[in-house]
């Protein structure tokens, strides 16, 4: 859940956040900072912070690229922010414009943004993890009042789980960092390559790590309960700490360790019930759904070959495979903002259920699923997502997830392509394969039965011939050239055939009910 842009900025106090243009809108939920440059202007519900953009027109161009994303407001320093032309563009536009006070810092902002954001996060799914939250940010404070710098705790995916209040440090990676939620990749690449995530694996105690590669120098205290790493807790230093700081920083991380295992139990079980809830959904118990789902259009999507290769529908996935699937895939969801995935394993397959609304491409859609399905294709190749039909209401979510297991089951029969599919882009293949379902192939009537009958005893092959001939009507060399036949060679079977059984092809009816036989039959 948001904040008003002008109770956010009340919250904060002290005269940081001011705000000069009010146009209502959207409630704060994130904060983002701008990249015009990259075309980065946030999401809708984003706090867009203008660091560095001073110029009017700058801010202009950075206040029409945060209308476009639906910003919660646009936050830019006095030079900018009192221009009567930005100002007047902001009314036009219905973009919120707020002043940051000439003595804060951005580094300082952020993190005070950040919490309030963070503890303002009361939905129903975080109520349970708010009082853990809070004893985590405390002993974060009590940390950096260790080291007289600041601190994030963190869990083994790098995700920030606390930081300190204070901030005395401009470190652009810590700033990106809270902003992020999590350490930006070019940061963990540095510290990988100096080996230090391979130390914080191995190590009960806490180490200083030298400032180098452009990265200022931090302590890192190791968080585990046994012999298991839960997570870590990082401070900025200019130094190395006395002996005496780092034995406090052991005990303290004894103490984050137990709030770490409160917090894992309490986040298993919220998956539980977002699961539970899910699947009845699904299953067609829609009761007060629409109070905890995102708004419609929806879709429900198969989420397949993350974990492993589907190659044949006969490799039946066993409940273990599931599991594991859906933690790839809700590790995907959850590096690219998605914070509360809604995924579920469903008979045997791995669902999703996005909203799909056009231009809508904020986590948790359709369109910023794609983008997400690409992104874990890329390491593994057999990964794709079959989606079903767009459904306005709960009681069409069934439809919705038949169509996409229709649409998966295809693709594992080889007869559906692409990372990602629906079901409009599939009709065809769905159509023909629901007629097909209704043929029995062991009691077939009509002409078909008795030529499948001589090809068995004649060594013939009248039934690939008919195939090819339908496919390519009109014209005999396409299909001669798909039997590797001569085109005289495939008049001659036709005429032939024509001894065996009375065949009209020139009846459209006779041509349907042929080609769907021969389809239910493999050819």
């Amino acid at each position: 859940m948001g904040l008003p842009i002008g109770q956010l900025a009340d919250t904060l106090g002290g005269g940081l956040l001011t705000v000069l243009v009010h146009a209502g809108g959207r409630a704060v939920d994130d904060v983002t900072l701008a990249e015009p440059g990259s075309g980065v202007f946030g999401q809708a519900g984003d706090l867009l912070l203008g660091v560095g953009v001073e110029r009017p027109a700058d801010a202009v161009s950075l206040l029409e690229g945060a209308a476009a994303v639906g910003s919660g407001a646009v936050v830019l320093r006095r030079i900018a922010a009192r221009d009567r032309q930005v100002r007047a563009a902001a009314a036009r536009l219905g973009v919120s414009l707020v002043e940051l006070a000439e003595h804060a810092s951005w580094a300082h902002v952020v993190w005070l943004l950040r919490g309030v954001l963070d503890r303002a996060a009361s939905g129903p799914a975080m109520r349970a993890e708010g009082p853990v939250l809070d004893e985590l940010f405390a002993l974060a404070d009590a940390c950096a009042a260790l080291v007289a710098g600041p601190i994030t705790i963190e869990d083994t995916q790098s995700r920030v789980l606390a930081y300190s209040s204070t901030q005395d440090v401009a470190d652009p990676a810590r700033v990106s960092t809270i902003v992020g939620r999590r350490v930006p990749d070019e940061v963990l690449a540095n510290l990988r390559g100096r080996g230090v995530f391979r130390r914080l694996a191995r190590s009960d105690e806490p180490f200083f790590v030298p400032a180098g590669r452009g990265l200022g120098a931090r302590v890192v205290v190791p968080v585990r309960a046994g012999t298991e790493w839960l997570g870590s807790i990082w401070a900025v230093v200019d130094e190395a700490p006395a002996d005496r700081v780092m034995a406090s920083l052991a005990q303290t991380a004894s103490v984050v360790a137990l709030h770490l295992l409160r917090l894992r139990s309490q986040a298993d079980l919220a998956r539980r019930v977002s699961v539970d809830r899910l699947r009845a959904v699904l299953s067609g118990d829609t009761l007060e759904a629409e109070g905890w789902l995102p708004p419609a259009p929806w879709r429900v999507v198969v989420l397949a070959g993350a974990h492993r290769p589907r190659s044949a529908i006969a490799d039946d996935p066993g409940p273990q495979d599931i599991e594991r699937e859906i933690d790839v895939w809700e590790s995907a969801a959850r590096r690219r903002s998605w914070r509360h995935p809604l995924l579920a394993g469903f008979d045997g397959s791995a669902l999703a259920l996005v909203r799909d609304a056009p231009g809508d491409t904020s986590p948790g859609t359709w369109e910023w699923l794609l983008a997400v399905v690409d992104e874990v294709a890329g390491l593994t190749p057999t990964a794709t997502a079959s989606a079903g039909g767009q459904v306005s209401r709960t009681a069409d979510l069934g439809r919705s997830r038949r169509e996409a297991t229709e649409v998966q089951r295809l693709r594992d029969l080889g007869r559906v392509t692409g990372a990602s599919t629906t079901v409009e882009d599939a009709w065809a293949a769905v159509t023909n394969a629901r007629a097909l379902g209704g043929i029995w192939t062991e009691e077939l009537l009509g002409p078909v039965a008795v030529l499948r009958e001589h090809d068995e005893v004649h060594q013939s092959a009248y039934l690939e011939t008919v195939a090819a001939w339908l496919d390519h009507p009109g014209d005999p060399r396409a299909a001669a050239a798909r039997l590797h036949v001569h085109p005289n060679t495939l008049r001659y079977r036709l005429q032939r055939l024509s001894e065996v059984v009375d065949l009209d092809l020139h009846d459209p009816e006779t041509r349907l009910a042929l080609r769907l036989q021969l389809r239910a039959l493999g050819h």
